[in-house]
């Protein structure tokens, strides 16, 4: 089993991972995605990876007939309960988007917050992608948000420490090969924890994990051999260029 299919690990992290900011700006990247696919009232939208529901609920409330699809059932089960709080239908399905396979095929499908790069091999992430370019419906829309190689140059940090759900965080990043990857180490300690005088206090869980990067250029072309007629490359959601002042990498794509 792979890391990112452990629930004790979603049910410790999410909150470190998802703090206020960002459900703070679900409702405006909704927003973008409805306006960037050019989405009417009921047209369907698939989250690949929509984990907590943040951004499938709040496109739900925008009209739009939204299936959620993740491996992690704790993070089914709380979108369902955000869902049924906001009083918005939402359907969601326990599945692998390794093996993901839908007879249904949607107006847009979106996958978000780099929820991509995290498999063993390369063959598993691509398929990924080729299992999303079939679930999209002639005419139809991809954006996908995602740390690029790229990006992840422009803003490295070797790690930082701060607090967070009732945790101290402390945060270890390294490069793996030749910018290949990044691994990512995530501590969390006792909220009063001062580790400057006690650097020996037992951490309350520690995780460390590897991104795999990809260069935009090459997602982009991958996306083109799938299935996809055009695909471009933004540095965010409002089509600002994807240059040295990206914030990150949004990458849409279209289906003749």
């Amino acid at each position: 089993m792979e890391w990112f299919e452990s629930e004790n690990f979603w049910t410790q992290y999410a909150p470190i991972m998802f703090d206020d900011a960002r459900w703070q700006e679900a409702p405006s990247v909704a927003a973008y995605v409805k306006e960037i696919a050019k989405l009417k009232n009921g047209s369907t939208v698939l989250d690949a990876g929509c984990g907590l529901g943040r951004i499938s609920v709040e496109l739900a409330a925008l009209g739009l007939d939204v299936t959620g699809v993740d491996i992690i059932q704790s993070e089914l089960d709380a979108a369902r309960e955000s869902a049924e709080a906001e009083g918005v239908p939402l359907k969601l399905l326990k599945q692998d988007l390794r093996t993901f396979n839908s007879p249904q095929k949607f107006d847009c499908v979106i996958n978000l917050y780099t929820s991509f790069g995290y498999c063993d091999s390369i063959e598993e992430d691509l398929q990924i992608l080729r299992n999303i370019c079939e679930s999209v419906k002639k005419g139809g829309t991809f954006i996908m948000e995602c740390t690029s190689r790229e990006i992840a140059v422009r803003y490295w940090t070797s790690g930082e420490e701060f607090e967070r759900a009732g945790y101290k965080v402390v945060t270890h990043f390294e490069v793996v090969g030749a910018w290949e990857g990044l691994s990512s180490r995530w501590t969390l300690y006792p909220l009063e924890t001062d580790l400057s005088k006690n650097p020996d206090t037992k951490p309350c869980a520690d995780h460390c994990f590897v991104q795999r990067l990809y260069p935009a250029d090459f997602l982009r072309e991958k996306l083109k051999e799938f299935g996809f007629s055009n695909a471009k490359v933004y540095g965010d959601f409002d089509f600002s260029p994807y240059d040295e002042n990206a914030r990150t990498m949004v990458l849409i794509a279209q289906k003749d």
